[in-house]
């Protein structure tokens, strides 16, 4: 049985491949191991292989952990990222303890964050979710809102905004898989005439982490490979 140790260097063979392979700098490609519903054990061996940013799910879980590993390894500079969908009466949680937010989709979630980041913390990382295959039961904006939400989101002090974020419907095939992320990596670079400090496209997972590289992807969120199956709380 692999470890996590074995799991994420697998992963991150693959992750240089496949950018050596499109003529990608590895190193532009950030992954972020998913570590929601996992146990803070199986995070600490990932620590100690090397992986510093996390993305979870979950409000309470995630802040259970941070907290958790700010008193077990204060000198580790371990980054987390909220990566699911985020309810208004717990926007005080993930400003207070989160280094990044990845599905803001609408303003009302921005401003809140934003009156609740406190003062003595670096600003809040956020992305847009982009609801890319406009999806009914899925959040995120629709494309023709982004520019919409970004010039409301730049206006806020306490946030910084890095670019977007997409889950789209789940497909086997490759090509299709490819047409939707590029769909983003072309809203994104379109987007930069104008906003040229947007650097960040969050999109790929498991099943379609080729596609989402080789289109152009900035971070991959990556879990049951790197931790097993999924367990749910």
């Amino acid at each position: 049985m692999n470890t996590v140790h074995d799991n994420l260097i697998t992963i991150k063979n693959k992750i240089n491949k496949i950018a050596l392979d499109c003529d990608r700098d590895p190193k532009s490609i950030e992954l972020i191991a998913v570590s929601k519903t996992k146990p803070v054990e199986l995070i600490s061996q990932a620590i100690n292989a090397g992986q510093l940013s996390f993305g979870e799910n979950y409000v309470q879980e995630g802040v259970e952990k941070i907290t958790h590993f700010k008193h077990c390894m204060p000198d580790i500079p371990v980054v987390w990222h909220f990566i699911g969908p985020l309810q208004s009466n717990k926007t005080k949680l993930v400003a207070e303890n989160f280094d990044w937010m990845h599905t803001i989709d609408r303003f009302k979630i921005a401003q809140r964050l934003d009156s609740q980041r406190p003062t003595n913390m670096d600003k809040l990382n956020v992305l847009i979710q982009v609801n890319i295959s406009n999806e009914q039961t899925k959040s995120g904006v629709a494309i023709d809102e982004v520019a919409d939400l970004i010039k409301q989101i730049i206006t806020l002090p306490n946030l910084r905004l890095r670019g977007l974020m997409a889950i789209p419907e789940i497909e086997n095939d490759f090509a299709k898989q490819f047409a939707v992320f590029k769909q983003m990596s072309q809203l994104l670079d379109s987007l930069k005439t104008d906003y040229p400090f947007l650097d960040t496209l969050s999109m790929g997972m498991s099943g379609d982490m080729h596609a989402a590289i080789e289109a152009g992807s900035t971070m991959v969120r990556i879990g049951s490979a790197i931790f097993g199956a999924r367990q749910y709380v």
